[in-house]
């Protein structure tokens, strides 16, 4: 297994021999406005450049939306990638809107999983903040509240869990304990909304996933990039000093980890 840290959530998984894009976000540094938010409402994103070029990155087997999401996908991913790509999404509305854009081969991931390429894929469930908070919140706006994440088991190599945009909760402690996962990347910059309120994990979320997984290697992705982002990289650096969360890897845009 060998996953590249791109930027943001944007990762590519290289796993039993395919290769995975997960959640591209490719546009160029400043190109869009910032999220409103608590902190930070007039910084435009992404905050910095692609690692690599576009042309490098969409080089793949297939792609996963965790969901349609500025900062998961964007017109840059639209235009570059091959539109007969598998592409994997997390639901009817999320299919629907991809064909719209011209792709021709897209398929909604279940719990019970999907099989492609002697992988099985789970969709797993998150809470993209707090539910009973965010969920009217996102619906108020006409923005969809759910995201997913994915775990993928293969004879030939370690469980993955891709926990995507959530905080710690229920849902992520049940796929835990259900899959056991060996590697799990999570997305950590604590990303907030104007009241205040995270849409993903902040410090003490990766704490409760240590806790509940001290034989698995926990990587911190989502950082650094977006407008609302509260947790940096740096202070991800310094948890890990202070409390020795040696399971804890913090990988720099353009890294590549193997497993």
């Amino acid at each position: 297994m060998k996953i590249t840290q791109v930027r943001n959530a944007t990762i590519i998984v290289e796993y039993n021999e395919t290769k995975f894009l997960i959640d591209p976000w490719l546009g160029p540094k400043n190109y869009m406005s910032g999220f409103e938010s608590a902190l930070n409402s007039q910084i435009r994103q992404p905050r910095v450049e692609l690692p690599f070029e576009i042309e490098q990155i969409v080089d793949v087997d297939a792609v996963i939306i965790t969901h349609i999401h500025p900062d998961h996908w964007d017109e840059f991913a639209q235009n570059a990638l091959n539109k007969n790509l598998k592409v994997f999404v997390q639901s009817e509305i999320d299919r629907d809107y991809i064909l719209s854009k011209g792709f021709k081969n897209a398929e909604i991931l279940s719990q019970e999983g999907n099989e492609y390429r002697n992988i099985m894929l789970y969709k797993t469930k998150t809470q993209h903040g707090k539910r009973e908070i965010l969920k009217p919140l996102c619906e108020a706006i006409g923005m969809p509240y759910d995201a997913m994440g994915i775990v993928f088991k293969s004879v030939n190599e370690k469980t993955l869990y891709i926990a995507g945009d959530t905080i710690w909760c229920d849902e992520v402690n049940e796929v835990i304990k259900k899959f056991t996962p060996e590697i799990i990347v999570v997305n950590a910059c604590a990303a907030t909304v104007l009241n205040g309120e995270r849409l993903i994990m902040n410090i003490d979320d990766i704490k409760h996933v240590i806790k509940n997984t001290p034989k698995s290697t926990i990587i911190a992705s989502h950082m650094d990039t977006v407008s609302h982002l509260t947790v940096t990289r740096k202070d991800l650096k310094e948890f890990r000093e202070k409390e020795s969360g040696k399971n804890l890897l913090i990988p720099d845009d353009g890294e590549v980890l193997i497993f």
